[in-house]
């Protein structure tokens, strides 16, 4: 597959770009958990916004001890005895004392909250829960923008950006639904290194580069 292709295709196709930073994401997220978790330790964890199925098949759930809670705006069904699943709000998490979490994970999640002030919520409600943090999220000034594939359509005004999606195949070669596309534009708020550094002022930063650019962004504490 030639790299542009592989690029514009979504993370979740085999030979994608996206699927082989994901990849090389998880495995700097399991470095982290080698390093500093006790080898026989129980593990908390909290992925906001995640799925089962993005952890099924991955090494850690064999090599430690790993309690995962995922939670979402609608409880997703779960079937292995170690997840749980739980309808919530990443922005406000009552239900969750403070340091209940060993860990919160949370991956491409926190650029779909619609505004910079559901974003704080958030960062802050991740911070609070938990004891550490991986938060993962697509960097606003990459030159392509990963939801639509397209270069520079974060910086397009809302109603041309409509219209491009549902007139026209530029999107990854199809029309967008009407819907679907109002939806996404009105939600996604991409964020720029800065923002996350703001958002987690504690956490250290890991960067997934693209021909020498800033594809990802991602701030853990551990």
């Amino acid at each position: 597959m030639l790299p542009i292709k592989s690029l514009l295709a979504s993370s979740e196709t085999d030979g994608s770009l996206g699927k082989k930073f994901r990849e090389e994401r998880f495995r700097f997220f399991e470095k982290l958990v080698e390093e500093k978790f006790p080898e026989n330790q129980k593990i908390r964890v909290l992925d906001v916004g995640g799925t089962q199925a993005y952890w099924e098949g991955k090494s850690i759930l064999k090599k430690r001890n790993l309690e995962i809670t995922v939670l979402n705006l609608i409880e997703f069904p779960v079937s292995l005895p170690n997840f749980r699943a739980l309808a919530g709000d990443a922005t406000h998490m009552p239900e969750f004392g403070d340091n209940s979490f060993d860990l919160v994970f949370s991956n491409s999640v926190i650029e779909h909250l619609y505004s910079w002030e559901n974003q704080v919520k958030m960062a802050k409600e991740i911070s609070r829960v938990g004891k550490s943090y991986f938060v993962q999220t697509p960097n606003r000034n990459f030159v392509i923008e990963p939801h639509y594939a397209l270069p520079l359509f974060q910086f397009v005004p809302k109603g041309l950006a409509f219209n491009i999606l549902t007139k026209t195949k530029l999107s990854r070669f199809n029309r967008w639904e009407p819907s679907m596309a109002r939806q996404y534009l009105d939600e996604i708020r991409l964020l720029s290194i800065q923002e996350m550094k703001t958002l987690f002022p504690d956490g250290e930063v890991y960067l997934e580069k693209f021909l020498g650019m800033n594809k990802s962004v991602t701030m853990f504490r551990f």
